[in-house]
């Protein structure tokens, strides 16, 4: 099911609001498969409309359950890849740019360069507790980790995420 599938089977999904001005009376209709540029982008006021985050999993079918199951994140199949090629809606994002070496606190640091995901929660006990429920498990305890309190979810078929409740503002919502 290509993009036309996704939005007969799921109405609203594919609905961006427009901001006041000379788009506000633009429809929004499907363009060989998309939206058109300009509904896409036109809530952000940038030319990138979103992140795509990667997971790389020995046992994609396991992750991608855990994903849609544990997690409950709702998802689309990629029309290209077949119907158990699932992209899922994972909700608001930022971006942090960390140093790869430094000094914190009086101490050396230092880490190769690397990408890692993480996931921001309100209450951290309740929502480890939630997922516990459904299933989950972590490979520590929550502790606190100077940008907040955080515990690693262990992913089936991948690497650990780190899920936190931050001490620091969100720019999630900006």
């Amino acid at each position: 099911m290509g993009l036309a599938g996704a939005v007969t089977a799921h109405p609203g999904l594919y609905q961006h609001s427009l901001p006041r001005g000379p788009l506000q009376d633009k429809p929004h209709r499907e363009v060989q498969g998309r939206l058109p540029e300009a509904a896409l982008g036109a809530s952000l006021g940038s030319m990138i409309t979103s992140v795509h985050t990667l997971i790389y999993s020995d046992d994609p079918a396991a992750t991608r359950a855990f994903l849609r199951d544990v997690l409950q994140w709702p998802s689309i199949p990629d029309a290209g890849s077949g119907e158990d090629w699932l992209i899922f809606k994972t909700g608001p994002s930022e971006l942090g740019v960390h140093p790869t070496s430094g000094v914190w606190e009086g101490e050396e640091f230092s880490a190769p360069r690397h990408h890692q995901i993480a996931l921001m929660c309100d209450d951290l006990a309740a929502t480890m507790s939630e997922l516990e429920s459904r299933g989950a498990d972590f490979s520590g305890e929550a502790t606190d980790m100077g940008f907040g309190t955080g515990a690693m979810l262990r992913v089936p078929g991948a690497d650990d995420i780190l899920l936190y409740q931050p001490s620091h503002l969100p720019a999630f919502n900006l």
